[in-house]
């Protein structure tokens, strides 16, 4: 059930049956020449709702697209949020989902710059029933979507070299996959990008013109783009059924 093309009832309905939620949250930021600005949130939302489609009792909430790309402002398109914003957006959202009685909230992410403000973020959100002697009712979960079992590997088959670190071939078959009418090219030059540190905007966009670290993009295809998107479905339900069926203690 994809909560945005659900009605209040149809919600009210599924908490009967299950307390979990997948919220795909990512950002919307530049991924070199070729790569959509969108793709560290397209690829969560792409593998959640094909999940989503195998299991009708899996709840998928909207997508929070934007998140911590202050590093990629010198490349148009970009768009980020300051720390603060991005964990107050997280709790609200958190604390909204919980509101209507979902408790176990699993963030499937897809940009490796938002993981220390979200993981930031959760513990702000444990200090209060922690601080109040209370157990919290809300049970929070962090998965980068190339962390489920078995999908880094199949990366690292598939491009054993050129993969980097932003604008990945991995990342870029994805939405290729998904998005076949979006397909980009470019002559890149380097044919691998070079690898190296990143801080702020301009010192970024002049250690890495076209955007890219490490990658070589034009290593990717549509055909290995679902091939990854098939091994990330059943690694994501997987790890969804065994959070939702943890038991905690004092609960």
């Amino acid at each position: 059930m994809l909560i945005h093309l659900s009605s209040w009832p149809e919600i009210d309905a599924a908490l009967k049956t299950t307390k979990t939620v997948i919220v795909p949250i990512g950002s919307n930021e530049q991924h070199g020449p070729t790569g959509l600005l969108g793709t560290d949130w397209l690829c969560p939302e792409i593998i959640a709702h094909a999940a989503e489609k195998q299991d009708a009792n899996l709840v998928v909430a909207p997508t929070f697209n934007i998140g911590m790309a202050q590093h990629h402002l010198a490349f148009a398109g970009t768009i980020s949020l300051r720390p603060s914003t991005f964990m107050a957006a997280i709790t609200d959202w958190t604390h909204s989902l919980a509101r209507h009685g979902f408790e176990r909230i699993y963030f499937l992410n897809g940009h490796g710059g938002n993981v220390a403000t979200i993981e930031a973020t959760f513990s702000e959100i444990y200090a209060t029933p922690s601080f109040q002697k209370r157990p919290s009712r809300i049970v929070l979960k962090l998965r980068n979507w190339w962390d489920l079992p078995g999908v880094t590997s199949l990366c690292n088959r598939m491009f054993p070299k050129g993969h980097g670190m932003h604008a990945t071939p991995s990342e870029i078959a994805v939405t290729q996959a998904a998005y076949p009418d979006r397909i980009k090219t470019a002559d890149y030059s380097p044919q691998i990008a070079p690898l190296g540190p990143i801080r702020d905007a301009l010192d970024y966009r002049a250690r890495f013109p076209d955007g890219r670290i490490g990658s070589d993009p034009a290593l990717a295809t549509p055909e290995k783009g679902q091939q990854i998107i098939d091994a990330a479905v059943p690694a994501l339900l997987a790890d969804v059924a065994e959070f939702s069926n943890e038991v905690l203690p004092g609960l």
